[in-house]
């Protein structure tokens, strides 16, 4: 693991902690305008469990690092399996978060894969800390 994998790991995994607890608390209402209207479970059923994995993956991926890997390809996982929600936003027009245009909300899917990227990077599955057997 190199310095670099470690502090992408440690940041990312506090960011997505720090997400996570504002999933739970202060910002459920924005989370919640972030729900697409044709995803079949409660708005806010989804906002709370997206909130604790958030908050479990993140604090794994700080705390366990000899899981790494794993933690990394859930996170991974994770935002994959949430970009549908970010297409959404941008399909229906959805305001929240400040991303209150098109164009503000076409640009932030383009982070999406860099975060999956980061998980990947972070968790050594990716770059030169990562094992070759």
């Amino acid at each position: 693991m190199t310095l670099a994998q470690n502090l992408v790991r440690i940041a990312l995994g506090a960011a997505m902690v720090g997400a996570g607890v504002t999933h739970l608390t202060v910002a459920r209402e924005e989370f919640r305008a972030q729900v697409p209207d044709w995803f079949p479970i409660d708005d806010d059923l989804v906002v709370l469990g997206s909130g604790v994995v958030e908050v479990g993956l993140g604090a794994a991926f700080v705390a366990l690092p000899r899981k790494r890997r794993l933690v990394g390809a859930l996170l991974a996982a994770f935002f994959v399996a949430i970009f549908p929600g970010n297409i959404a936003q941008y399909v229906e027009g959805t305001d929240a978060f400040g991303l209150d245009t098109d164009q503000k909300r076409f640009v932030r899917l383009f982070f999406q894969p860099v975060l999956v990227l980061l998980a990947l990077f972070g968790g050594g599955l990716l770059g030169r800390g990562r094992r070759t057997s």
